[in-house]
This record gives structure tokens, sequence and C-alpha cells, in this order.
């Protein structure tokens, strides 16, 4: 039996409010109909990755994907669905006139989790972060708001920066799965074995290593700043305070000399409830 729209939008709030603490608090500076949205795009995001986090088996991960595209698809094409967060993602689709095929890119990348656990080159792993972050900038955009298309650029940057610092972030927890998502080319420019980062040592090499991650994050950072003058001044306050929050991380990250294997690095509530209220009044021209 499907559920309303008002319920499934209600839903979706409460699916933001309890697992997304990072982009909740920056719904909070939106107006009430687009952190709705956000909490839709967001609930379907958090689907996908439960989804793909619910078995070891990577064959029934993939399966189980692939069933949960049809399903979304199937929804977009009018279809009914017992699913109660797909009707408040299809009235946000429609009503931001969202491009399907982000959603489509973003499953790619979830997929990719299950099939991948080695990028050889920096360009393997971009082709893994636009799938897994940008196309969710790029889907997020039109409810920002947007005249000019220049900002597609900066967009899609502002997701690889966001993924670049999850990467540094999460390479503990990562190596824990058999995963290293820092690339192999890197590992051997800086004198990094696989073992090192399995076995969790920081030696001066994956240090090293580390600064030159965490600066290359910052460019990305730096390409995505003309975002912010190229949506819609409502919504600005909720990029400034994704920007800070994960910029806020990336810094922990630096300052704690990258001791990413002995903790998972984060703000806590306070310091986030303090970037929210620094930019709840963002710039609005």
């Amino acid at each position: 039996m499907s559920v309303s729209l008002e319920e499934s939008y209600a839903r979706c709030g409460r699916i933001a409010q309890q697992t997304g603490k990072n982009f909740y608090y920056s719904f909070l500076v939106m107006p009430r109909e687009k952190r709705a949205a956000m909490c839709a795009i967001y609930a379907f995001m958090r689907r996908s990755d439960d989804i793909a986090d619910s078995t070891a088996n990577p064959a029934i991960a993939l399966e189980a994907l692939r069933q949960w595209r049809t399903q979304v698809d199937a929804a977009f094409n009018g279809g009914d669905s017992t699913e109660p967060i797909l009707p408040a993602l299809v009235d946000t689709v429609r009503r931001y006139e969202i491009p399907q095929r982000y959603f489509h890119e973003l499953l790619d990348g979830t997929e990719m989790d299950q099939t991948t656990t080695r990028y050889t080159t920096f360009d393997d792993l971009y082709k893994y972060c636009y799938r897994v972050a940008s196309a969710v900038g790029l889907v997020v955009l039109p409810i920002f708001g947007f005249q000019d298309k220049a900002a597609l650029v900066p967009a899609e940057a502002c997701g690889i920066a966001f993924q670049l610092t999850n990467i540094l972030r999460d390479v503990k927890e990562d190596a824990q799965m058999g995963r290293i998502y820092l690339p192999l080319e890197d590992l051997r420019q800086f004198g990094v074995s696989e073992d090192d980062i399995l076995n969790a040592r920081a030696t001066p090499q994956f240090l090293e290593m580390m600064k030159f991650e965490a600066a290359r994050a910052h460019e990305y950072y730096e390409k995505a700043q003309p975002l912010l003058s190229l949506i819609d001044a409502d919504s600005r306050g909720t990029l400034a305070v994704m920007v800070a929050i994960y910029g806020g991380i990336l810094r922990k990250i630096e300052e704690s000399n990258f001791a990413v294997f002995e903790r998972r690095i984060r703000l806590g509530t306070t310091e986030k409830l303090w970037i929210v209220g620094k930019n709840w009044m963002a710039p609005r021209s």
C-alpha cells in the first residue's frame, strides 16, 4: 500500500534528521519547500546505500541495487510503489525538473563499490567520485536554483571536494572492508604499500601522501567557490553550511596530523550548530 505524498515527505524528513547529520544541519537554513525536497534526495541516497550495505555478498548487493533501479524508474514513469520515500522523490524530481540521468549515475557509483576495491589512477577515482558525489550536487542544483549553466562546473567540483574529504576521513574504515580509494599511483609515488594502509601503519611516507591528497581536495574546494554566487539567494546558506562542515572536517584531519588510523575525525554537534548559526544569513547578493 503506497503512502500519501505528505507522509512520504515526512518519512524522508525523519530519515534525513536521524541519519544524515552533516546534510540535515545544512538543510535547516533553507525555505521549508526546498528543505523537504533536499530531504527527499537524501532519503534516496540513504536507501541506495542501505541496499548496497545490506549484505557482504557483492553479487547479491548488485542484484538488489538493480531491482531498486527498476523500482525507481517505474516510479518516475508513473508507476505505483510501496516504497514510502518514492512519492516525495518523484514529486521533487517533477517540481524542480531534475534530470533523471543523474540518479542513474549515482546508482552506477553505488554499484562500483560492489565491483571495485582499488583505483589505479586519480582519473579512475575521479569517475567514482563524480558518480557518488558530483551527481548528487547536480541533482540538488535545480533545488538550489540557478540561471547560468556555468554553475554546473563548480557544482561538479564541489562533489569531488566532499568525496575526497570522505575518502581521507574513512581510510581506516574502508581498509577494514578491503577497500583502498587512494589512487595506487599515489601510493607508488610516495612509497606507501597497500599493506601499510590495510594494517593501519601511519608511516612518514603515508603522512606525506595524505598531505598531498589534502592539498588536492583543497584545490577542488577552490574550484567550487564560484557556485555560491551562481545559485538562488535563499539556498546560499545551505551551500555555505555544507562547505563549512566538509571543509572543517578536512581541516581537522590536517590539524590531527592525519591521525585517521586512530579515530574517525568529525565535527561535534556544537561545532555544526556554530556553523549553522554563522551561515544562517549567508551573503544574499
